[in-house]
């Protein structure tokens, strides 16, 4: 998703559109609740205008968090129709966009991928909750930690007092 300057010039002609199918696999190293990352698929097109370039991006895909309750594996598609505007960084702009809105970028080529990791990282809600016949997938147990029933907790004895409790047993 990198293109030169010059390959998009054609823009200013006819239209430039594309249609890809990404690893974003990297973005499990972003944010470590993602689980799964499957390929995604990006359409766009490219609208030229000045030294502006605007991309409308179709990004669609999903991903793979845990349940906040159960942490059982919860699929959360992803669906996106966005529009993202790319600048130089060393020229002066000019268009009526939001500065905030606007990509710059140094050099000659363009590279969409930050862009797309961006809102697809935007998009991921702070908790998520799997559907109650999930919550039977949860695991039992994990790195210190363990589900224990109320009997369990009320009949177990504490190991620091384990000896205590032997005191008044007769032999």
């Amino acid at each position: 998703m990198k293109w030169s300057l010059q390959q998009l010039t054609v823009a200013k002609r006819e239209p430039f559109t594309f249609e890809e199918e990404i690893d974003l696999s990297s973005l499990k190293e972003l944010n470590p609740e993602i689980r799964v990352v499957s390929p995604f698929h990006v359409k766009g097109e490219l609208i030229y205008s000045g030294p502006l370039l605007t991309f409308l991006l179709d990004i669609k895909g999903e991903l793979v968090l845990p349940c906040v309750r159960t942490l059982a594996d919860v699929k959360f598609p992803i669906d996106l129709h966005v529009t993202e505007h790319f600048h130089q960084a060393n020229d002066y702009v000019t268009a009526d966009v939001d500065h905030d809105d606007i990509n710059f970028f140094e050099g000659e080529t363009v590279d969409l991928l930050p862009a797309i990791k961006e809102r697809i990282l935007l998009e991921i809600p702070i908790q998520v909750y799997a559907e109650e016949e999930a919550e039977r997938l949860a695991p039992p147990s994990g790195k210190d930690w363990g589900l224990i029933t109320e009997e369990d907790h009320n009949n177990r004895i504490d190991p620091r007092l384990a000896d205590l409790a032997k005191f008044f047993d007769k032999k």
